[in-house]
């Protein structure tokens, strides 16, 4: 087992990794920018050292100095949290080639996976339902075209290297088809520094459900079943669920079988996600692969008692995992607390909280680490807290999520908290009547 654990991440992720290490007796060592000095993961760790100054480029996302303040410390492991460099092939190859162990997929692995076409031609050849589509990259505009008339209008097109819905184009009729190329290649260039296209039949209102996985160095994986997480608004998910309400048994057994072919298909190593798209007929199809722990992956936790970290930690020092599955038997819902205003087209609200009360009581869980005098940077990615509720029914736990959001105070701030007490009341959402075009209709 490791000796000390560098945190190689911020907020709420880095505390979360920081109470597992105390747990299991292994030492931790925060990184941090400047704008980052009073944040919690700072003072709980066993050392913190400074990377850098405020924006990402220069501090998080600066490899050398990460590297650096590894060998200072004396850490032989390096946990990358969700974000930043959880996903940098490089990053995982550096750390190999200084004997740090990076807790997460290889560098081999996360390329494959990182590079959507390539992810999908490898789900194919393993037998995992994939969404029809061009075979690889696209060369040329007429090669574009040739495809999207073959497999028919609507067509999605996607950047190789995107995420975050970056580079992606929906795309109605012929009519529309050049514009959209060109504009999502010059986007994809200017934000991944790669202009590789494919594309891929637009599934119309699906829900966007993920299993998740774990796999050893001995190439053995298991799942721990689904969460839906349909809720999102331009591609950034706003709620999670599991079981997902338009989950059945069989369908359940299938993509987690699905999701174990993917897994094994390129040996995966450590915690990850299948990601699918699920249309209404409950056809499932293979939408990426993510490398790294995800931010929702709480709910799974409360509903099948299973330290995700932890777990993650032992695979990545060697020992294997039971091969058990594991299959919700509670019902749990997150919800992504940001610093944003709702009413304003979610507009960002950093500053100072000047209040802050957490909800509490049984089965009410908040992953945050921010208090009352915090100053939230500008800087970085919106979310200051998550509210996780568990129970023995999803009206239960949706009804314990209402009171717990009644009892979550923060001022001086905007954030989401009136959003998801809106959510909470929607009566397509308590029915579990809901797709990822929830957010065009909802009003807040």
């Amino acid at each position: 087992m490791f000796n000390k654990i560098l945190i190689a991440n911020r907020g709420e992720i880095a505390l979360r990794i920081i109470r597992t290490c105390k747990e299991m007796g292994i030492k931790t060592v925060a990184v941090y920018s400047k704008a980052d000095v009073d944040s919690l993961h700072v003072r709980f760790a066993d050392e913190a050292v400074c990377i850098g100054p405020p924006n990402s480029t220069d501090s998080y996302l600066k490899i050398a100095n990460i590297i650096a303040a590894a060998e200072i410390t004396n850490a032989d492991a390096i946990h990358p949290g969700y974000g930043f460099l959880a996903e940098n092939a490089n990053f995982s190859e550096v750390c190999k080639s200084n004997n740090i162990k990076f807790i997460g997929a290889s560098p081999k692995m996360i390329s494959k996976m990182g590079d959507k076409a390539a992810a999908k031609s490898t789900m194919k050849k393993a037998g995992v339902p994939t969404i029809p589509g061009s075979e690889g990259l696209i060369p040329n505009f007429k090669t574009c075209e040739k495809i999207a008339k073959e497999i028919g209008y609507p067509i999605m097109l996607k950047a190789t290297a995107g995420g975050g819905g970056k580079g992606m184009r929906l795309v109605w009729g012929a009519e529309n088809l050049e514009a959209a190329w060109n504009s999502a290649k010059t986007e994809s260039k200017a934000a991944f520094g790669n202009d590789g296209m494919y594309m891929e039949k637009f599934i119309e209102d699906p829900r966007h459900i993920e299993i998740q996985i774990i796999g050893d160095q001995k190439g053995r994986a298991a799942h721990l079943s689904e969460r839906d997480c349909s809720i999102q608004r331009r591609h950034q998910k706003l709620a999670e669920e599991t079981p997902s309400p338009f989950m059945t048994k069989k369908l359940r057994h299938e993509m987690g079988e699905a999701a174990i072919k993917a897994a094994q298909a390129v040996k995966y190593e450590g915690v990850g996600t299948v990601e699918f798209l699920v249309d209404k007929h409950r056809n499932f199809y293979f939408m990426e692969m993510n490398t790294r722990i995800q931010v929702e992956h709480p709910v799974t936790e409360e509903v099948v008692d299973y330290d995700l970290i932890k777990e993650q930690i032992k695979v990545a020092a060697g020992i294997d995992i039971s091969g058990k599955n594991y299959f919700p038997q509670l019902h749990a819902i997150e919800c992504r607390i940001n610093a944003e205003d709702p009413e304003n087209d979610f507009r960002p609200s950093p500053g100072m909280i000047t209040n802050f009360h957490a909800p509490g009581g049984h089965g009410v869980r908040i992953d945050t680490h921010v208090y009352a005098n915090y100053l939230i940077p500008p800087f970085y990615d919106s979310m200051i807290a998550k509210v996780i509720t568990v129970a023995q029914t999803r009206e239960e736990a949706i009804g314990k999520m209402e009171r717990a959001l009644d009892e979550f105070i923060i001022e001086g701030i905007k954030t989401t908290i009136p959003f998801h007490q809106k959510l909470m009341k929607n009566e397509a959402f308590r029915k579990g009547d809901y797709t990822t075009k929830f957010m065009d209709t909802f009003e807040y």
